[in-house]
C-alpha cells in the first residue's frame, strides 16, 4: 500500500488548514521493494512523464569504489543498517547499508529500489590500540 506525500490538515497550533486542492496522483508514494542478496532480478515501473524506472529486487554483484579505482564484486552479507537493525538478519539492502564484499567492507551510496544499479564506497576499517 502505497503512502501519500500530501500537506497536514492541520497547522502547528492545531488549527485547521483549508484545502488547497484534490489529491493528485503525483502525490502518491510508491511501495518499499526489500532489495535482497542474490541472482539479479529487477521490476520496470513506469515514471513521471513515461520515464521506466527499474527496481531492483535482488542482486549478487557491487560496484566498489575506493577513491581511486572502481571494481565490480560479490557481495556477501549485510553487516550493518542504520535504517532498520532487522534489515541486517534479513539480508536487506538500502541506502547507507554496509556491506561485505570480497574487497572488504562497504557502504552502499545508491538506492537500489530506486536506481536499479548498487554502487558503494570502501569503508575504512578502525585500528585496534
Amino acid at each position: 500500500m502505497a503512502t501519500w506525500h500530501v500537506r497536514s490538515r492541520k497547522k502547528s497550533t492545531g488549527a485547521k488548514l483549508r484545502k488547497i486542492r484534490k489529491k493528485r496522483k503525483m502525490d502518491r508514494g510508491s511501495v518499499f521493494l526489500e532489495t535482497r542478496i542474490g541472482t539479479r532480478k529487477g521490476k520496470a515501473q513506469r515514471a513521471r512523464s513515461g520515464m521506466r524506472k527499474i527496481k531492483l529486487l535482488s542482486a549478487e554483484t557491487i560496484t566498489v569504489s575506493n577513491g581511486k579505482t572502481t571494481k565490480k564484486t560479490k557481495i556477501l552479507e549485510v553487516v550493518g543498517n542504520a535504517a532498520n537493525i532487522h534489515y541486517v538478519r534479513r539480508n536487506i539492502l538500502t541506502k547507507g547499508a554496509v556491506v561485505k564484499t570480497e574487497l572488504g567492507p562497504a557502504r552502499i551510496t545508491s538506492r537500489p529500489g530506486q536506481h536499479g544499479v548498487i554502487t558503494a564506497v570502501l569503508v575504512k576499517e578502525k585500528t585496534q590500540k
